[in-house]
């Protein structure tokens, strides 16, 4: 006989029923398939569409910005831009007054993609807004806002 430790399979229940970890997961992935299918037609996916929008800036920005706005890495910020370079809607350039650094930009082709894109989005975000049972998507932005950026929701410890 194993002397292994159990669980009550009424506390996997409870975990199933209660845990913000899963059910942002889950969340996320469905929600991320809703936005992928809505802008599969122009071949863009929800990450390259927030990727791209996150270059919509008067100035282009380095690397560390956006991969601290889109919670990824350098690896995978490098990774992700790939994809958008090889089509030619995003260029890197070398910083001018920092040559290690890099500078991305959206080119006009990616810039007529993102523009394109921007009434899918707007769409199909009122969509899921409006099956909110809760009716107050403001609501969810502000605390998954606060979950996900602390350091821009919270005051900083001194």
């Amino acid at each position: 006989m194993s002397n292994q430790p159990t669980i009550p399979y009424s506390t996997t229940i409870h975990v199933k029923d209660t845990c913000l970890c899963l059910h942002a997961q889950r969340a996320a992935r469905v929600l991320a398939r809703r936005f992928d299918v809505a802008l599969k037609s122009l071949g863009l996916t929800n990450q390259q569409f927030s990727l791209m929008m996150s270059l919509n800036r008067p100035k282009p920005p380095s690397m560390a910005p956006v991969a601290r706005l889109l919670a990824m890495d350098r690896t995978t910020l490098t990774a992700a831009l790939k994809p958008l370079t090889s089509r030619g809607w995003v260029a890197v350039d070398p910083d001018p007054e920092d040559r290690r650094g890099k500078l991305l930009k959206l080119t006009s082709a990616g810039m007529a993609v993102l523009s394109a894109a921007l009434p899918i989005w707007t769409d199909t975000h009122r969509e899921i807004e409006a099956e909110l049972s809760s009716g107050n998507p403001d609501s969810l932005r502000r605390d998954l806002l606060e979950l996900g950026a602390p350091e821009l929701t919270r005051p900083r410890a001194a």
